[in-house]
């Protein structure tokens, strides 16, 4: 587990990175998730790629950067962003979202998660994996970080919406054997934001590059459930937030139209936004269109479930 010195050094060496905004940065510092290999082992090699929309891939170290905000309020969100789990959207999505989070005193952590197909012998396993170790690390460290481990979300954009409706719903769930003291801490954020996620795996709503990429082209009733994330939404899950355009054309709008459903079943506390137009990928919103206000819908609900200091 990272120390608290590796953790100081980290932050002011990562100060002088370019790309990063003062407001965003008292700076990300880079933190591997897990002391070695992975678990099961695997992976590519060589350096993370970037295309020139600012998606990443090659991931063969995942990791967690930390945004640290100028006055942290003690709350802290973990971040996925999207791509199909076969790249990392994190121009688009990702580090507009810390931005925004830190510009309201919250501390933000932009996952870098493994993708199945790189070679993981994980296998669909290993994003998951990759969640809830981050949830961990973070709460092990939340003093470092001046956060309330009690205090911890996860914002989820597209299939990072997946990974987090997963993590959210399946936290008790073992996706792998304890390596040190901080795997004895609780992997269940305890807010769950998740915007144009692909939720379900099932048809007829199963032509999405998460549901191919995660468990092939024919996978069976029971592989495509344990797969779905509402089949996994209970009464102790947390909170809700949902958001998605009806004319989505990657992530069927039903998406969180299931998800709700599940969600009012179990009698977990959901909030769902949909927006008239907008379509996929559109971040933390695009001006000028239906997609610009969700972020203040984000700030109304974040504030009814934990009131701003005052």
């Amino acid at each position: 587990m990272p120390t608290r010195r590796s953790i100081l050094a980290a932050i002011g060496a990562l100060a002088l990175l370019p790309g990063i905004s003062r407001a965003a940065a008292a700076a990300p510092a880079s933190l591997p998730l897990w002391p070695s290999s992975p678990p099961g082992g695997g992976g590519p090699s060589g350096d993370v790629r970037q295309n020139s929309k600012g998606a990443v891939s090659n991931i063969a170290v995942p990791k967690i950067d930390v945004f640290a905000p100028k006055a942290p309020n003690g709350t802290a969100f973990l971040i996925a962003a999207g791509g199909g789990y076969k790249r990392i959207e994190m121009q688009n999505e990702a580090l507009p979202a810390a931005q925004w989070l830190n510009d309201r005193g919250i501390t933000a952590f932009v996952l870098s998660y493994r993708l199945p197909a790189e070679g993981w012998k994980a296998g669909p396993l290993a994003p998951l994996q990759d969640a809830q170790r981050a949830l961990r690390l973070i709460r092990a460290n939340a003093v470092t970080f001046q956060i309330n481990p009690d205090r911890l979300g996860v914002l989820g954009f597209s299939a990072g919406g997946h990974l987090f409706g997963l993590a959210a719903t399946r936290s008790a769930f073992a996706s792998y054997e304890p390596i040190d003291a901080a795997d004895g801490l609780s992997a269940r954020p305890d807010l769950a934001a998740l915007i144009y996620p692909v939720i379900t795996l099932k048809p007829p709503f199963d032509r999405t590059s998460t549901r191919k990429v995660l468990i092939g082209s024919h996978p069976g009733a029971a592989l495509t459930s344990e797969w779905s994330v509402e089949d996994h939404v209970k009464a102790h899950c947390p909170p809700v937030f949902l958001v998605q355009a009806q004319d989505d054309p990657i992530s069927d709008p039903q998406n969180t139209l299931i998800m709700q459903a599940a969600c009012e079943k179990a009698g977990v506390p959901v909030e769902l936004h949909r927006l008239a137009t907008g379509g996929h990928g559109f971040g933390m919103g695009v001006q000028g269109t239906d997609t610009a206000a969700w972020p203040d819908y984000f700030a109304t609900w974040l504030d009814k479930q934990i009131p701003p200091r005052g």
